[in-house]
């Protein structure tokens, strides 16, 4: 494989307990990653950039062995740059909330290797440990939960798994017709929903739609601020299905401002930086489970 760009920071995958039926690490990544083709990881191997936790290369022949972690470098033809950066809000021995900006992925993926959250981190920090506690979307702005040793993530994961985290989000979005009727700035009466319905996997794999059947979505919205047929919603996801919140302000007839995804799926085109998607992830508020510290941080908010 001819790559201009290869990953700063090593990429890494646990080998499962059940996984039988693949006797060599060549296989597993093979079978784990279909979407990079075979070739691809023979190269890898071949070349040196998989290995061992301790470094010890791995051969096409070396044995899968269960429980042990694979690290792998990543690499594209080219890799575009997102101009905007993160900021450190907090952090303690175990954790770091981050502002993390439109645009900017979280993880390694598709053409993005070093333009992520994670190892923009790893590199400032000088910090290779760290890794992500949740997810949020690239074109989501908002804070962002990590944790400086991998083998505490279980304790921060579980908060969202348990919903034991509080996370406010905001929006701006077209008023539907009866709301522009709003006095600008202004609201004669709060303006709150309470959002349920049943998100499912649509096409393509990454879209979400909803359909009939039993809610497994419950989101809390409210209307704060109106400018002339605009309004600034905060958002409270109770559960926290992809794309919720961007198919529940769909649902109310007020989709997110510039979303490329609903309601209508656009081309792929460059990222438009002028024009980011208007959700963002403005507060976290949580019990620390190692420190038992009570955390709340927020992020600026959203400007119409």
């Amino acid at each position: 494989m001819k790559s201009s760009v290869r990953a700063a920071q090593a990429s890494s995958v646990v080998l499962p307990e059940t996984v039988t039926d693949q006797p060599t690490v060549f296989g597993f990544l093979t079978s784990h990653f279909p979407q990079i083709g075979a070739d691809v990881w023979r190269q890898r191997i071949l070349d040196g950039k998989v290995h061992w936790h301790d470094g010890q290369l791995i051969s096409l022949d070396s044995q899968f062995v269960p429980r042990q972690r694979v690290y792998y470098y990543r690499e594209v033809a080219k890799e575009s740059l997102i101009p905007f950066e993160e900021k450190l809000l907090f952090q303690n021995d175990h954790i770091l909330l981050v502002y993390k900006p439109h645009f900017l992925a979280v993880n390694p993926s598709g053409n993005f290797v070093n333009e992520c959250l994670v190892n923009r981190l790893r590199l400032k920090l000088d910090n290779p440990n760290i890794v992500a506690s949740h997810r949020l979307d690239r074109a989501t702005a908002g804070i962002m939960l990590l944790c400086k040793q991998p083998e505490n993530r279980h304790l921060y994961h579980e908060l969202f798994k348990q919903r034991k985290i509080s996370k406010t989000y905001q929006a701006i979005a077209t008023l539907s017709s009866p709301l522009q009727q709003l006095e600008q700035g202004q609201l004669a009466v709060p303006q709150n929903w309470s959002v349920r319905n049943h998100i499912a996997k649509a096409t393509p794999s990454f879209m979400r739609h909803v359909i009939d059947g039993e809610a497994n979505s419950h989101s809390e919205i409210s209307l704060i601020e109106v400018n002339n047929n605009l309004g600034l919603f905060e958002l409270e996801p109770v559960t926290g299905k992809t794309h919720q919140l961007r198919l529940h302000m769909m649902s109310l007839g007020m989709p997110i401002h510039n979303d490329r995804l609903y309601p209508q799926l656009l081309d792929k085109a460059a990222d438009d930086f002028e024009n980011p998607l208007k959700l963002l992830a403005k507060r976290l508020r949580f019990t620390d489970p190692i420190t038992q510290q009570k955390i709340d941080v927020s992020c600026e908010g959203l400007n119409f």
